[in-house]
């Protein structure tokens, strides 16, 4: 089979065998891959769940639901005060991992089962983003592209700790859907079946988190803008993704959202808000696409300018909120303690201010591709190509400039129009092996286009060259909690199991991990929904002891778990002297609490509530 590719804008004419060039190096790089990843981080693992306490809640929610809990119901009941925490995850992450989970408990114990499927969930989508990354590389360039891509997105994949073993939260599945999409829609001759899978991709995208939503938006406004442009020879292709879209974003709505909540609009989730818009948009796309052929372009602009008003105003009646921030109605208190202490959650300015060395890494690489973009747009050449990366890169950096998360977006999506330019680079250094500064940009092309290159960098200038070869700052960047503090040991845990159930105050970053490994109620986790659990937390550790009883009552604490390490506690020592965190810290223990074994001196100091004595 051999397929010919012209470049509508300048390009060379390529003949390649299309599944012989990529299927070969794209399995030798995901064997690879998979080898050193498994090889590097299994043997100095201490847990098989990843560190960041999405990890560690997912898990938690795939057991309550492999233990009976409903499909449609995503209450975490052991999570808050009274009534639990109704999360705002789907279901479609915890399916193919909860199978796993399953299917391997047939041959082992459960436990076993969820090591072995916690090992190959990340794997697994590892393979899936070099598999989307190799054929979006295939359709815009040539060999040389497709082994420079692969090898930018190995680095990426291998440097990140979203796809090694134990990372189960939805941001490495998020990051295939987004570069699937890229892929699909640098097909150059407009494949339906492309624009299919670009639908579906992007409304799973959608029902999967919110964090995506800006760049699905983008998504549809690139494919409006290709059906304007060329009119009638991209009617099927338009035909499909809106079709696709509409249709999945609908079943994914109703696979997922119990019936009570089908009018309910919210905005960090597939809500209404989001499934109506959606479906409205990729519908009147498809309908636009009917129009005859002798629809010129003054009348596809104008359908499109209708469309757009209409699903405008639509999203404007049905979720106005969902315009603006999802966070927006957070307690203040909980941005000051909690959001501004979260790294995924900084804008650039909080990383400028908490770890300036850190900016390139999040930040250069994005920007050298929008450069790039726009530097061959103006020149002519492939331009298609490059004004949808423009437009797919700059959302997701635009969006990291306010919550740094999306930056891992913008990164991997560099890899496609860069491995553009780097092969152009070489290809002109091996054409002049005389001239030293062609191989010198080709060189600098490459360590310019890697993240953990900036990453390296600005550590090395922050700590010295000695310091900068340990790339776990670097791979762990961009969690989705605070750093955590000395406390949370096996031992400590145990201990706390021993404890009869009740509910727990404790700092939020062990919320989770009290869920996992115990059977008690945890009032505090790092999750907005749960503002009443993690408020009345903050104000046990600011009230002084004298009033820090009246919040256990109200609240029905059983325990408290004192962590005088964890970064929060600390904080709220330092903002509060004489409260009651500064007082436990000092040793002033208030005679409502009675202390419990506690294995580790440096760790945790367990106390029961016992209410007060005279």
């Amino acid at each position: 089979m051999t397929t010919s590719i012209a470049n509508k804008n300048g390009g060379d004419l390529l003949r390649q065998p299309a599944r012989t060039k990529l299927c070969r190096p794209l399995a030798i790089y995901c064997i690879v891959v998979a080898i050193a990843i498994l090889a590097t981080t299994l043997p100095n693992a201490t847990d098989y769940v990843g560190a960041d306490n999405d990890d560690v809640m997912r898990l938690v929610v795939i057991r309550d639901w492999l233990g009976g809990q409903s499909w449609f119901d995503t209450h975490q009941y052991r999570l808050g005060l009274d009534g639990g925490t109704l999360m705002h995850w789907s279901r479609f992450v915890d399916l193919p991992i909860g199978a796993m989970i399953r299917f391997f408990s047939l041959f082992t114990e459960t436990r076993q089962a969820e090591v072995i499927a916690l090992a190959i969930w990340p794997i697994l989508m590892a393979v899936l983003f070099l598999v989307a990354v190799g054929i979006a590389a295939r359709r815009i360039g040539n060999g040389a592209t497709v082994h420079i891509a692969l090898g930018l997105a190995s680095i990426s994949v291998y440097t990140s700790s979203r796809f090694h073993p134990g990372s189960i939260d939805h941001h490495n599945l998020q990051l295939v859907l987004v570069m699937t999409i890229a892929a699909m829609l640098v097909d150059p001759f407009y494949r339906t079946r492309s624009y299919v899978i670009a639908g579906l991709a992007t409304a799973l995208a959608i029902a999967i988190g919110a964090e995506t939503v800006p760049m699905a938006a983008i998504v549809c406004l690139c494919v409006t803008l290709q059906w304007v442009w060329h009119g009638h020879h991209f009617r099927h292709a338009a035909r499909a993704f809106g079709l696709s879209l509409a249709l999945a974003v609908t079943a994914a709505f109703f696979a997922t959202v119990p019936p009570q909540l089908y009018s309910t609009v919210t905005c960090d989730n597939l809500s209404l808000g989001f499934q109506a818009p959606t479906a409205l948009g990729g519908t009147g796309l498809f309908l636009c696409s009917l129009l005859p052929v002798r629809a010129g372009r003054g009348i596809r602009v104008g359908a499109m300018l209708v469309l757009g008003i209409v699903v405008l105003v639509a999203t404007k009646l049905i979720a106005p909120e969902c315009l603006g921030n999802p966070l927006a109605n957070l307690d203040p208190m909980l941005v000051k303690l909690w959001l501004n202490n979260v790294t995924e959650a900084q804008s650039i300015f909080g990383e400028m201010r908490e770890e300036p060395y850190m900016v390139g890494f999040f930040y250069a690489v994005g920007l050298f591709a929008l450069a790039v973009c726009g530097f061959e747009i103006i020149r002519g050449e492939r331009t298609e190509f490059h004004l949808i990366m423009l437009a797919l890169i700059g959302t997701a950096w635009g969006v990291a400039l306010i919550q740094l998360r999306s930056s891992f977006f913008s990164n991997a999506l560099s890899i496609l129009p860069l491995s553009v330019v780097i092969a152009g680079l070489r290809q002109h250094a091996g054409k002049e092996p005389e001239n030293i500064n062609a191989g010198l940009a080709y060189i600098l092309g490459v360590l310019a286009s890697v993240p953990v290159i900036w990453g390296f960098v600005g550590i090395m200038a922050q700590e010295g060259v000695r310091n900068s070869f340990n790339l776990s700052a670097i791979s762990k960047s961009g969690t989705s909690g605070a750093e955590a503090g000395e406390c949370g040991t096996p031992a400590e845990w145990n201990a706390l199991a021993s404890v009869p159930a009740g509910l727990v105050v404790s700092p939020s970053n062990s919320g989770a991990e009290i869920l996992r490994f115990t059977h008690h109620r945890a009032i505090s986790a790092p999750y907005h929904r749960n503002q009443g659990g993690m408020l009345t937390e903050l104000h046990i550790g600011l009230a002084t002891p004298a009033e820090a009883e009246a919040f256990f009552r109200g609240a029905g604490v059983s325990i408290l778990a004192f962590c005088k390490n964890d970064p929060q506690t600390e904080n709220l020592i330092e903002m509060k002297p004489d409260g009651l965190y500064a007082a436990i810290a000092a040793g002033k223990i208030p005679s409502y609490l009675e202390p419990l074994p506690s294995p580790e001196p440096k760790g945790f100091k367990f106390f029961r509530f016992n209410g007060s004595r005279p």
